[in-house]
């Protein structure tokens, strides 16, 4: 596959690694110790035997509090590590190290093949080390780690789908395939969330780690058409080995490069397709399929959902969404969607495009608002076809989720849960950044935030700034929201824990042959930790004053509400802002 000591210095020749491996005690805190901070990987592929063999240079920071003698790499159980080297631009010295299968379902095969590679020298705390490693072996379609939890066949294999096949290969990453060095912890489906926590842990880890590739695929036959690493796409330049040899018989080798890159906030896929993807015709989409007669469905579900995407992000997406029509589970990565392409009525299909679409019109380097704004554009979406309260309904299913995943307040509590900043698991940096969002339109209006949203895409060199959307948002609506930010998004104090402490109603003087009107006074309690910014509504039939009210955590607030009319009940919270329990609350006013 490689000529492995080509472009490379003398290597110093350390023990060979034994025929016949020892198991090696190594502790969770030195798996967990290594944050993997630039991947530059040499990739070739032979689909036709399911082979991969790699050069990866790789570099890797001690994130622990301990020095490390040793380091612990791992790969799926059905490849194998060849050789490890250290070196900079003087010298270069092969390394020591031993390799053992360890259970983990970090993978699809249930195991790794964990390298435990001696350093001659101990790693600092916090000091970084740069290190070449060649491995190789298969991969094929596993779903080993389902079937001992007792998974169904059939769900089991649209479930992990992953494999190197002469069809197109599909390889997702850590949480399904590791099929580049990784380091951590075992973990198993059986251990309630724990794999999927663990692999948003590891993604937000390595959001800042620099990426590259080289890739070279060999084919028989027709070439391959591209290849998409990281969600970016490539096309693949074929040369065919043997001119004189009949095309469909014609071994060859196809080869693209990715150059250097910020990962963010996702694990390094990779997927390479036989076929040229079809466009349509307004160049918005372009899928790899076999179904051709599905576009015109995909073509009319993006021309509804277009105008609310133009309105709230802009007049063109940023970027194409490529589709990779896929029978298993879907799987996406910003404007890439690999799913199951079926004809399907437009109107059905448009809620779950509009998604794929805000990605491809919205972009950012912080999963908070990279997720959460396609999430709200889906609420928008809700509120534009069936009306308000049923995208209230469906926020508040979300926030039920969320309501489970936040810790209860406690009487001094301080941060709980996850800062929407450094959020890993989905109920945050979705559900929560969703609900967020849409607090934020209730707080300074829909222009206010079409224009932030829109000039935050635009101003891309500022992105890395945790704070850059707070400041956008506040020159938009000339507001201070720095409250908000820091109890919404720069920190997590749980939700508010709202209730209605009283209402007291007086009538005044009606002047003239005006009917009478109320003064509504009304108190509200949060035994929350997090400041709560709600509408509080005094209504009689259809007749509606709404105000809105700020309660800071653990404290009362209150306000009197001007109300001509006899009042009758009192709502406080309509279902926009996300409680520990219920989310709007209503009192009877008994008039004396």
């Amino acid at each position: 596959m490689f000529q492995k000591d080509q472009n490379s210095p003398p290597v110093e020749q350390k023990e060979a690694t034994p025929a016949r491996q020892p198991v090696v005690a190594v502790t969770d805190a030195e798996r967990n110790s290594l944050t993997f901070t630039d991947y530059d990987l040499d990739v070739h592929l032979a689909p036709e035997t399911a082979a991969l063999a790699v050069h990866a240079g790789f570099t890797v920071r001690n994130s622990g509090t301990q020095p490390l003698t040793r380091l612990a790499f791992q790969i799926s159980s059905s490849l194998q590590w060849e050789s490890f080297t250290l070196g900079n631009d003087q010298q270069f010295v092969r390394l020591a190290f031993v390799q053992q299968a360890i259970n983990t379902d970090a993978d699809h095969t249930g195991k790794v093949t964990e390298a435990v590679v001696s350093l001659p020298h101990p790693l600092p705390p916090g000091a970084s080390v740069t290190l070449s490693a060649f491995y190789s072996g298969t991969i094929q379609q596993s779903a080993n780690r389902l079937e001992r939890i007792g998974a169904p066949d059939d769900q089991a294999d649209r479930a992990d789908w992953d494999k190197i096949s002469p069809d197109g290969t599909a390889l997702r990453g850590f949480g399904d395939v590791l099929w580049y060095p990784t380091a951590a912890a075992p973990v198993f489906l059986g251990d309630g969330a724990k794999l999927f926590q663990l692999a948003g842990k590891k993604k937000l880890e390595q959001a800042t780690a620099t990426v590259k590739m080289r890739l070279s695929v060999a084919y028989v036959g027709d070439a391959p058409d591209a290849a998409y690493f990281c969600g970016q796409r490539e096309p693949l330049k074929a040369v065919n080995e043997n001119s004189n040899m009949p095309v469909a018989t014609a071994p060859g080798v196809a080869t693209a490069e990715f150059p250097s890159r910020v990962l963010g906030f996702r694990p390094l896929s990779m997927f390479v397709t036989k076929s040229a993807p079809n466009r349509t015709d307004d160049d918005k989409i372009a899928a790899v399929t076999d179904h051709y007669d599905v576009l015109p469905s995909y073509a009319a579900a993006a021309s509804k959902v277009q105008p609310l995407l133009q309105d709230w992000l802009g007049a063109k997406p940023l970027i194409v969404l490529n589709i990779i029509d896929h029978s298993g589970q879907p799987f996406e990565d910003d404007s890439l969607l690999v799913a199951p392409m079926r004809a399907i009525d437009p109107d059905a299909l448009a809620p779950s495009l509009l998604h794929s679409l805000a990605h491809a019109w919205f972009r950012s380097s912080h999963v908070w608002l990279d997720e959460g704004v396609p999430q709200f554009m889906s609420l928008l979406w809700v509120e534009q076809t069936q009306g308000r309260d049923a995208a209230l309904k469906v926020l508040q299913d979300r926030v039920n989720a969320l309501a489970l995943a936040e810790p209860a307040p406690a009487a001094g509590s301080t941060a709980v849960g996850q800062s929407l900043i450094l959020a890993t698991d989905e109920v945050y940096y979705r559900t929560k950044a969703s609900a967020v969002l849409w607090m934020l339109r209730s707080l300074v209006g829909d222009p206010a935030l079409k224009h932030a949203l829109q000039e935050y895409r635009n101003t891309s060199a500022d992105d890395e700034d945790p704070m850059a959307f707070e400041r956008v948002v506040e020159a938009s609506s000339k507001r201070d929201l720095r409250w908000f930010f820091d109890d919404w998004v720069y920190r997590d104090r749980g939700l508010p824990d709202l209730s209605i402490v009283d209402v007291t109603p007086r009538q005044l003087d009606a002047p003239g042959n005006k009917g009478p009107s109320w003064l509504v006074a009304v108190d509200v309690r949060n035994d929350g930790d997090v400041t709560a910014d709600v509408p509080v509504t005094v209504r009689s039939g259809q007749l509606t004053i709404t105000e809105r009210l700020r309660i800071p955590g653990r404290s009362d607030a209150s306000t009197r509400i001007l109300f001509a009319g006899t009042p009758e009940e009192v709502i406080v919270n309509d279902g926009s802002v996300p409680e520990m329990t219920a989310s709007s609350h209503t009192k009877q006013i008994l008039i004396h």
